[in-house]
């Protein structure tokens, strides 16, 4: 999201200056790469870059064949092979040990199927969409559609369209990604094969802070990096203020019963309730208890969010067991925090693992196919050898 953000942004000011630009996008990775599909980059004519599509390695290469397709207005596929140890060969270095597709499209504002004006269309609404990427690996001559729909919530479709007989399948295949949340790749017939690159764009997370306190600062500098929404919420207007909070969207100074009349919650909507004053707080929960989110944070002791639900229990709502699997109290990740911006980053990490049903476990103990295939083919050697002797 905050990519797609800064893309829109860059392009909007390179076309106020006269700047011809056009999109690189990731459109599908085999094997090991820094980034992965979906990863996007802006390039400007003057060499300007703004997202990334690796960690550095393909952005020099990836400008130069920019440039020929905003001169040729002609989009273009690039495959970095970098399953051959030699990928110096490539002047790029890469070592990721995968295999990269890239399409680069020319940018033009005034066409209506312009990919920036379906990334507008996704940023103006609070809702997921799903964008479609056509490409065609077989024949890197043909005609790259790019990107060129957009299906959303009420599956209506925007965009250019495609000059295929596939296309209602594929807008249903895009249907059905909406409703599954994951993002897929399939191929198609029209004469030559084409792949697309069919991607859930989710809405932009939304943060509520409740409590402005110093240790929610760090909160909010985390969270700003990131991209997300972030709506500040607090009784005291002496705290609650601008100049402590620069870079949230809103803030809400109100008691608890009215804190939350004008904000919106939806499925990427995430609280973490910290204020320190317990009946501010247990107020806050007892109204967000329903609302059933998928995360709310709460600062302190497990016995302090004990006795919370305790007494919203005593004062008649009935809790279910949904309900709880919802609190994350103690909040955060155990990383060993014991300073504000230390467990500001534990929590912004757990809200980030919960959302993407990860448990927050350390990349050096997930093997990788690699390693599976490595175990097994060590397991195997053992055996023959068990079997000679």
């Amino acid at each position: 999201m905050k990519e797609i953000r800064a893309i829109v942004k860059a392009f909007d000011a390179a076309s106020l200056a006269g700047k011809h630009c056009a999109l690189a996008t990731v459109v599908k990775v085999e094997g090991s790469a820094y980034r992965r599909a979906g990863a996007r980059m802006l390039i400007t004519e003057d060499g300007e870059l703004t997202g990334a599509i690796s960690g550095g390695c393909l952005e020099g290469d990836a400008l130069r064949k920019a440039r020929l397709v905003m001169t040729q207005h002609k989009p273009m596929l690039v495959t970095y092979d970098t399953m051959d140890d030699d990928d110096a060969k490539f002047g790029v270095g890469l070592g990721c040990n995968g295999i990269i597709h890239i399409l680069i499209e020319p940018l033009f504002a005034e066409k209506p199927g312009c990919p920036i004006n379906l990334f507008k269309t996704f940023l103006n609404r609070r809702e997921a969409v799903v964008l479609v990427t056509l490409f065609s690996l077989e024949n890197r001559h043909a005609m790259q559609p790019g990107t060129c729909l957009l299906i959303q919530k009420d599956e209506s479709v925007i965009g250019v369209g495609t000059p295929f007989d596939f296309e209602e399948i594929l807008v249903a295949d895009g249907v059905e990604v909406l409703g599954s949340g994951k993002s897929t790749i399939k191929a198609y017939q029209a004469g030559i094969a084409y792949t697309a690159f069919i991607e859930f764009m989710p809405p932009n997370i939304s943060l509520l802070i409740v409590g402005a306190g110093n240790d929610a600062i760090p909160v909010m500098e985390y969270a700003a990096i990131l991209g997300w929404d972030i709506t500040l919420i607090d009784g005291r207007a002496n705290y609650a203020v601008e100049t402590r909070f620069p870079k949230v969207n809103r803030i809400i100074v109100a008691k608890p019963e009215q804190a939350l009349t004008d904000v919106v919650f939806d499925e990427r909507t995430v609280v973490i309730l910290m204020t320190h004053n317990f009946n501010y707080d247990k107020a806050m929960l007892q109204q967000l208890l329903p609302l059933n989110l998928v995360y709310i944070a709460a600062l302190g002791p497990r016995k302090r969010l004990e006795r919370m639900l305790t007494e919203i229990a005593v004062d008649g709502m009935e809790i279910n067991s949904q309900w709880l699997k919802n609190i994350y109290g103690p909040a955060g990740l155990d990383i060993g925090s014991e300073n504000a911006d230390e467990i500001a980053l534990s929590i912004i990490a757990e809200i980030k693992a919960v959302l993407q049903g990860r448990v927050g476990t350390s990349l050096r103990y997930k093997a990788s196919e690699v390693d599976k295939t490595i175990s097994a083919q060590a397991k195997l050697i053992d055996n023959l050898f068990a079997d000679k002797q």
